[in-house]
């Protein structure tokens, strides 16, 4: 089953409920925490851009998923990540900024696509943002 929403994550158990889980959430953003510092710190350049975004990618995953065990879901996939953040969170306009990064990381990693270096400056601005956003929904209290 191909999922067009939230709903249908769940109905297709590709979301599950558990009890949530605060230190595998806290974990998940001590890591990308940690990715995301090393990052910042690197000089941009066309021949890392691609890496670094990828980079941030998996952070940008990884907040997700934290918020998702805070919330008590365990998420399978790529795409019901981002109908979470849209269906669950209810985060229209953060959606759209994951989407198009995981658009972008998928021609990347499974298509071999690499990104030119001003598109790969535009996502990785794109995903500073979304890390942003995400890291004031984690550090919420829950």
């Amino acid at each position: 089953m191909k999922e067009s929403d939230w709903n249908d994550c769940i109905e297709s158990s590709s979301s599950i409920k558990i009890t949530p889980d605060k230190q595998k959430a806290k974990s998940l953003v001590k890591v990308a925490e940690g990715r995301i510092k090393y990052l910042y710190g690197q000089k941009i350049n066309s021949e890392n851009s691609n890496y670094i975004f990828e980079g941030l990618y998996t952070s940008i995953n990884e907040f997700v998923h934290a918020i998702a065990f805070l919330e008590g879901y365990k998420v399978n996939n790529h795409v019901c990540l981002g109908f979470f953040i849209r269906d669950f969170l209810k985060k229209e306009e953060l959606f759209r900024l994951f989407d198009d990064c995981r658009y972008r990381r998928n021609s990347l990693v499974y298509y071999g696509n690499d990104v030119d270096f001003q598109t790969a400056k535009q996502s990785i601005d794109r995903a500073k943002r979304l890390i942003k956003e995400l890291k004031e929904i984690v550090e919420k209290p829950y």
